[in-house]
C-alpha cells in the first residue's frame, strides 16, 4: 500500500495479515501492534528514544544465561508477571504469583518431613500445610517443587558457594495431601539491579527490594499447576514488593515456638532441636483442570 499514514497504519497492518492466520495470533498481533502504535502516538516518540529502546533490549538479551533471565526480570518489574497470574487465577483456588527469573529444574527429592537448612545456622522454620482441592479434600500425590534464597539473600543459581540444588526440593505427598519440611527463615532480598533492568528501576526511583517468600510449583493429576509464593506477614516489603507478587491469600504468619513443641517424629530433625523455631502452616489449593 503506498498511502500509508501514521493515523491509518495500524489498519494497514491488520490488511497484511494472511486469510489463513490463525485467530487467536490475529487477536493478539492485532491488538499488540494497536496499543504499540498507539502509544509511540500518544507520546510522540522520537528516533532517539525508539533507538535507546531498542538498545535495551540488545542489553537484556546480551546479559541474558541459562542462569539469568532478564527478560523474565523485566516482565517482572514491569508487572506483566503478575498481571498475566492475576488474570489467570481463579478465586476457587490459591492465588497464583511469579515464577522469577532462578527457577532451577530437576530439584532432588525431598520426602516428607526432611531438612532443607543442612549446615546453615539460621533460625529454623517449620513449614507444614495440606495440598486440598476447592472443597477441601486433600488430594494424594500433589508433587511439591520447592524452593528459596539462602540467608545471604541468593538463589543457588546466583552464588558459586552454594551447591547446585542448595535450597531446592522436590516433595510427593500421600494420601493425606500433607507436606512438610524444615528450612531457614527466608530473607528479603534485591533482584539483581546491575544490568538494564536496573537502569530502568533507578530512572523511576524505584527501590530493587522483594519480600522474604517461600516459592511452590503445585502439581497433580486432574488439576491446573499451581505456580505461587507466599510471604511473612511482618516482613518489611510486604506492600512494596519490587515485582508486585504479593496477594493477601499469601500471606501467612510465623509463629516462635519452644523446641519442646517441635514433632517427637516424622522430621528429619525430631529430637534434635534444642532452641526456640519459627512454624507457619499454609494450606494450597488446587483448581481442577
Amino acid at each position: 500500500m503506498r498511502d500509508v499514514t501514521k493515523d491509518n497504519i495500524t489498519d494497514v497492518f491488520m490488511g497484511y495479515l494472511g486469510a489463513d492466520t490463525d485467530p487467536r495470533l490475529r487477536e493478539v498481533m492485532g491488538s499488540l501492534v494497536k496499543h504499540l502504535h498507539n502509544f509511540a502516538r500518544e507520546v510522540n516518540l522520537t528516533h532517539a528514544e525508539w533507538n535507546t529502546g531498542i538498545a535495551f533490549l540488545e542489553r537484556a538479551g546480551e546479559i541474558s544465561d541459562a542462569e539469568r533471565h532478564e527478560f523474565v526480570l523485566l516482565s517482572d518489574v514491569l508487572g506483566m508477571s503478575s498481571l498475566v497470574d492475576m488474570i489467570n487465577s481463579t478465586p476457587e483456588g490459591t492465588s497464583s504469583s511469579v515464577l522469577g527469573p532462578f527457577h532451577i529444574t530437576g530439584s532432588p527429592d525431598l520426602p516428607v518431613g526432611a531438612d532443607m537448612r543442612r549446615d546453615y545456622d539460621d533460625t529454623l522454620l517449620l513449614v507444614e500445610g495440606t495440598v486440598r482441592d476447592p472443597d477441601g479434600n486433600p488430594i494424594e500425590g500433589a508433587t511439591l517443587d520447592i524452593w528459596q534464597t539462602a540467608p545471604n539473600g541468593l538463589y543457588s543459581s546466583q552464588d558459586p558457594d552454594q551447591d547446585t540444588y542448595s535450597f531446592h526440593g522436590l516433595q510427593q505427598v500421600g494420601a493425606d495431601g500433607r507436606y512438610g519440611f524444615t528450612t531457614v527463615r527466608p530473607v528479603e532480598y534485591t533482584v539483581p539491579s546491575d544490568g538494564p533492568v536496573g537502569d530502568i528501576l533507578r530512572a523511576c526511583g524505584r527501590h530493587p527490594w522483594r519480600p522474604s517468600h517461600l516459592h511452590f510449583i503445585v502439581e497433580a493429576e486432574g488439576f491446573r499447576p499451581l505456580v505461587t509464593e507466599v510471604f511473612p506477614e511482618d516482613d518489611p516489603y510486604l506492600d512494596q514488593d519490587t515485582v508486585f507478587g504479593v496477594r493477601e491469600d499469601l500471606v501467612m504468619r510465623y509463629k516462635t515456638l519452644g523446641p519442646e513443641t517441635f514433632p517427637a517424629q516424622g522430621f528429619a530433625l525430631s529430637g534434635k532441636v534444642t532452641e526456640d523455631y519459627l512454624k507457619v502452616d499454609f494450606d494450597l489449593t488446587l483448581v481442577r483442570a
